[in-house]
């Protein structure tokens, strides 16, 4: 069972470790199965234990996919910016996401579905 756990990890492709004060970052890109690359950022948090007197890392783990990459940078340059000037960004909201305000949403009756249109 041991060694079925080991072939689940994944090796390591590449690695980053930042170090920030009292946390430690790391970046490290992985492979699937069918070799398609991700990366996994970790957050890693030294605490101590007060009842055990004894320290232990508290790690908080991010999963980013290739096809997001771009989506997350965009956001990541985004807050980032906002932190350094104070200055919001103006949202464009695509037009497939825009959302039509109830008092001027199309009354739809479902049962009319399927029916051929008698003022053809």
């Amino acid at each position: 069972m041991e060694e079925q756990g080991k072939q689940e990890r994944r090796e390591d492709i590449f690695s980053k470790v930042v170090r920030a004060g009292k946390r430690t970052y790391f970046f490290d890109v992985k492979a699937t199965r069918t070799n398609q690359y991700y990366l996994t950022i970790t957050e890693s948090k030294r605490r101590f234990n007060t009842e055990s007197g004894k320290f232990f890392y508290e790690k908080h783990k991010v999963f980013l996919y290739q096809e997001d990459f771009e989506k997350f940078s965009d956001g990541l340059e985004t807050a980032i910016r906002f932190i350094e000037t104070g200055e919001k960004p103006v949202e464009e909201i695509p037009e497939e996401e825009t959302v039509v305000p109830a008092e001027k949403s199309l009354d739809v009756n479902f049962e009319d579905l399927g029916k051929e249109e008698s003022n053809t």
